[in-house]
């Protein structure tokens, strides 16, 4: 009896394991996510579809980067004062456009004064000396002094002459002239835009330290973009931007000229500095604009029209591609670089497959219909 009752107990017991084995193999059947369904087009409705057949394809990516504008420093230049003394006059304002050697500001100065005396010095000692010289080859001639000494007065008169030119380069490189008197001349040593102006009236400089004047040509200018660490492999000198002001002016262009070797400490970017013309001087320095930089370097990829992707209930990108029974099926694709008309797929399509370009937004309603 006892047997019997154990073997009754070991039956219901299998008996109830078959039940719950049943009813969760059930559950699991009902839990599993539906299929979804190709999509089949009426002939009418093939008319709104587009497809593109997936091709290897050469690209040059594009890499965004904010900028800021500044002189191009190899067409700029600080005016420094050669002199000491305070300023008298100033003859220009900023933003002026001047030439070579316009005036600028004029500086009362001492050093003015006395170059302008030591010239002067100079100029009469030179031209006694020659005299003397003319005076002791014709008494030479006639046997009134000794050839040795004619000799020597030529060179005295020589060595004289030569004071005279040091002299006078001395007042030149003040910008001065023999009749400068007390006054010095700040002249412009380029031509350009007085692009900046540190003095006022009355102001004391000190020579060779005293900046006064910026002078740049604004005909072209640098803009200083601050390009990704990821995107640096992407730029290269030489390769062409496109630069935006925020103003509604532009596009302007220009080419990569320059890729910094450090990383800026405050935006841990790189600046690759970008040379532009700049008609019109409509680029000004510190303006804040948008850089464009395209690639030179040519990559390969499965381009395919931004048009196509689009995005399950998950977010996942898919698209849909063209099967030979004449269905449409989704198949998710993972995507790479991004212009303003295409994705790069990286893996999911295979070259030869023929997708939907335009009509994909068609489909996907009739597929959840």
């Amino acid at each position: 009896m006892r047997s019997k009752s154990l073997l009754t107990r070991l039956s219901a017991g299998l008996l109830a394991f078959g039940l719950l084995a049943g009813c969760s193999s059930s559950t699991d059947e009902n839990s599993a996510t539906p299929a979804i369904p190709n999509v089949r087009l009426t002939k009418a409705q093939l008319a709104h579809v587009q497809l593109y057949t997936v091709v290897p394809v050469g690209y040059r990516e594009t890499v965004e980067a904010p900028g800021t504008v500044d002189f191009d420093n190899d067409q700029a230049t600080s005016v420094v004062s050669p002199f000491t003394g305070p300023v008298t006059r100033i003859f220009v304002a900023l933003g002026q456009h001047v030439s070579k050697g316009q005036p600028l500001a004029m500086v009362a100065s001492a050093d003015v004064a006395n170059a302008v005396a030591a010239y002067r010095k100079a100029a009469v000692a030179s031209a006694n000396a020659r005299r003397v010289a003319a005076a002791d080859r014709d008494l030479a001639a006639h046997n009134g002094i000794s050839e040795r000494e004619a000799a020597q007065a030529e060179t005295d008169a020589a060595s004289a002459d030569a004071d005279r030119v040091a002299a006078l380069q001395a007042l030149q490189s003040l910008g001065a002239s023999p009749g400068s008197g007390l006054n010095g001349m700040i002249r412009a040593p380029v031509s350009g835009v007085i692009a900046d102006k540190t003095v006022t009236p009355g102001q004391l400089l000190q020579a060779g330290s005293s900046t006064a004047f910026t002078v740049a040509n604004l005909s072209q200018v640098w803009v200083m973009a601050q390009v990704a660490p990821d995107d640096l492999s992407k730029v290269g000198f030489g390769d062409a931007a496109t630069i935006t002001p925020g103003n509604g002016t532009g596009p302007f262009h220009g080419t990569v000229q320059n890729i910094g070797s450090t990383v800026d400490p405050n935006t841990r970017a790189i600046v690759a500095r970008i040379v532009a013309p700049n008609p019109g001087d409509l680029l000004k320095k510190q303006m804040y604009v948008d850089v464009s930089i395209q690639s030179g370097r040519v990559s390969t990829g499965l381009l395919v029209p931004v048009s196509a992707i689009l995005h399950d209930d998950e977010n996942l990108p898919f698209v849909y591609i063209a099967l030979p029974d004449g269905s449409f099926a989704r198949r998710h694709v993972a995507l790479g670089y991004r212009d303003s008309q295409n994705y790069d797929v990286t893996s999911g399509l295979a070259s030869g497959d023929r997708i939907v370009s335009n009509g994909a937004l068609f489909l996907q309603f009739m597929q959840s219909q």
